[in-house]
């Protein structure tokens, strides 16, 4: 069984094409039937996130796991034990304002690794205002959407359950908990892909749910201005940059 973790906080905005997005990824043909289940984790939403994945759970079955601790590590770690719980041998991890691509766990599956960093995209930039023509060529210039990047995304990240459990799993962090989990499976020896194959689009809003996440890392490059022209998209961890 493959389980997929979304965490999400106040996600009204987004939630539904999330969901869309990766129940089509649940039920590719290449996966061979194999059983996939959705989570939503409910981190303290006071919105109408978790009636809207209620009622598209109903026939779509995907569950919800409420909890009110206002941390993406908590809340990602939460999910994935339940999965784990449940009998999944591959864990994938994205977020509530992201949409996965049809084939994002064939492509996952493919690397054959314990783990896979995927990159991400931005089809719509337009939340920047009269930034975003800034901010959209800063990115196309400084990010790397490759295979061999070395970006780290909450939004497009698979893993082994075996390695997961071999490494403790997600530390409890508000944020760059995704870091985390990357370092300790690198210390720990595990195969890593570095893969631009599986596919997401996330958004570039404002409003970010992680302080320090990549919302704040777009926020803080519009901030520095022009002089931030030549600087690369990172996080606060160089060039493993967390979203």
């Amino acid at each position: 069984m493959i389980g997929i973790v979304i965490p999400a906080h106040n996600e009204a905005e987004h939630i539904g094409a999330t969901l869309a997005a990766v129940t089509q990824a649940a039920t590719h043909p290449a996966l061979n039937c194999e059983p996939v289940r959705v989570m939503v984790v409910l981190d303290s939403c006071d919105d109408a996130t978790g009636a809207i994945v209620e009622t598209y759970g109903a026939a779509h079955d995907v569950t919800t796991l409420p909890l009110s601790v206002r941390n993406v590590g908590m809340a990602r770690a939460a999910g994935a034990s339940r999965m784990m719980e449940d009998g999944a041998r591959w864990l994938a991890f994205t977020d509530a304002d992201t949409i996965v691509s049809p084939d994002w766990l064939v492509k996952q599956l493919a690397q054959e690794a314990d783990a896979v960093c995927g990159s991400i995209g931005i089809d719509d930039w337009s939340a920047h205002g009269a930034h975003s023509e800034f901010i959209r060529d800063h990115f196309a210039r400084t990010y790397t959407d490759a295979d061999g990047h070395r970006h780290i995304h909450g939004a497009n990240l698979g893993v082994s359950a075996e390695a997961y459990r071999r490494v403790g799993g997600f530390r409890p962090l508000a944020c760059s908990e995704d870091v985390a989990l990357v370092e300790a499976l690198q210390a720990a020896g595990a195969r890593i892909a570095w893969s631009a194959a599986p596919r997401v689009s996330t958004s570039a809003r404002r409003n970010a749910r992680a302080r320090g996440g990549f919302g704040d890392t777009l926020m803080a490059v519009i901030a520095a201005g022009m002089s931030a022209v030549d600087a690369p998209m990172t996080g606060g961890n160089g060039p493993l940059m967390s979203a």
